[in-house]
């Protein structure tokens, strides 16, 4: 049986979490990327003092691993949406008078943005105040007060928890009022965390406290796959329409982001783990992106005006612009899928070549293992790798 255009771009989005298999689909119209999806909002709080950089490295390079959880978590048999926010905190630049914290991106899906964050992230000596950076988190950030909404801080650093003019007890206590769980991340051994109270504080909210290795990194394994995510991730690519204000350096963000990825020690992990994301939901262009923002409706393709739009849509009018986003939305969803077959297998073949890394606790490791417990309160469910 020949497959249709529509059949095609069907399976994509089902396969890549942004419609449910059980929808009615007729034709391809931006109600059908507005399928409520649940939602997760977490808060990354991070210590950007001088001895920090292991930290701060991680962040940059797990961030995917972070966010792919997510891709295989079912609420009511539908993929969330992720949001992220990131703040700043300890680093001596920022002003006194404001704890020496910076809201450096607040909860949003745009993850190519928060890369460019992460990466963009320096240390320096300064005070570390926990209670008053997760008090303005919680203050300050838009948290969906749904209560079916899984909502998190995790904040990581290494000074006692008890310093800055913020009680701590009271910023967690204001968190769980409002049903965001704090879970505190100490960089150094489990005695030294007790010792400055990162486990109270973790207590106070419903959270867990953990420790890890600022030393640790991504145990690395090349694999035959390699070279082929990294050809149909610049195919991916080339899917993508700028439109807008925001187009062409959302294009060029998301090619930085890409470069960043293969800069890193242990490239090809953290790039596999990045094309993941991309073959995902939780990769979302919307605001730039003419194919993201017509699925999302953003973009009216009868209201745009030519100017505004990739070369490939002008002169059309809205039913030629719809057909040629059907046309590209088909190429998009069948790379997005080979990208998942190759992932899939890049990972049977690490596991069975990858030795122990028993002793090293990493950031990731450390996020993943509390959002899989603390989700599940929220009725998510976890399918395997």
């Amino acid at each position: 049986m020949k497959t249709s255009t529509l059949d095609t771009i069907v399976f994509g989005l089902i396969a890549s979490g942004w419609l449910s298999a059980a929808s009615p689909l007729v034709a391809m119209e931006p109600i059908l990327a507005r399928e409520e999806r649940p939602k997760v909002q977490i808060a990354l709080l991070l210590d950007t003092s001088s001895s920090m950089n292991g930290l701060i490295d991680q962040a940059k390079t797990q961030l995917w691993q972070i966010v792919n959880e997510f891709i295989r978590a079912r609420q009511d048999g539908k993929a969330p949406r992720v949001e992220v926010a990131l703040y700043e905190y300890g680093h001596s630049s920022l002003p006194a008078e404001a704890g020496y914290i910076r809201q450096v991106s607040g909860l949003s899906a745009d993850l190519d943005r928060l890369s460019e964050a992460l990466f963009a992230l320096r240390t320096s000596g300064g005070s570390e105040y926990c209670g008053w950076v997760i008090r303005d988190a919680v203050r300050d950030l838009a948290w969906d007060p749904s209560a079916t909404v899984y909502k998190a801080v995790f904040i990581a650093g290494n000074e006692p928890f008890t310093q800055g003019a913020v009680p701590y007890a009271d910023a967690c206590k204001q968190a769980i009022e409002r049903g965001i769980v704090v879970n505190t991340i100490h960089c150094g051994d489990e005695a030294a965390g007790i010792s400055g109270e990162w486990n109270r504080g973790a207590q106070l909210a419903d959270g867990r406290f953990m420790t890890i290795d600022t030393n640790a990194r991504i145990a690395h394994v090349d694999a035959p796959q390699d070279k082929e995510i990294a050809e149909v991730n610049t195919q991916l690519n080339r899917t993508y329409l700028p439109y807008g204000a925001l187009g062409r350096e959302g294009l060029a963000r998301q090619n930085v982001q890409d470069a960043n990825a293969a800069a890193v020690p242990g490239a090809p992990t953290v790039q596999a783990e990045r094309a993941r994301t991309k073959a995902s939901a939780n990769y979302d262009n919307s605001a730039w992106d003419a194919l993201d923002g017509f699925r999302t409706g953003k973009l009216d393709l009868a209201k745009a005006k030519d100017e505004d739009l990739p070369e490939e849509l002008r002169g059309l009018d809205a039913e030629g612009r719809r057909k040629a986003l059907e046309k590209r939305q088909e190429e998009r969803a069948a790379l997005q899928q080979k990208l998942q077959e190759l992932t899939a297998a890049r990972d049977q073949f690490v596991a069975g070549q990858r030795e122990s890394e028993a002793g090293e606790s990493r950031l990731d490791e450390a996020v993943i293992s509390a959002v899989r417990d603390q989700a599940a309160k929220k009725a998510f469910v976890f399918g395997k790798p």
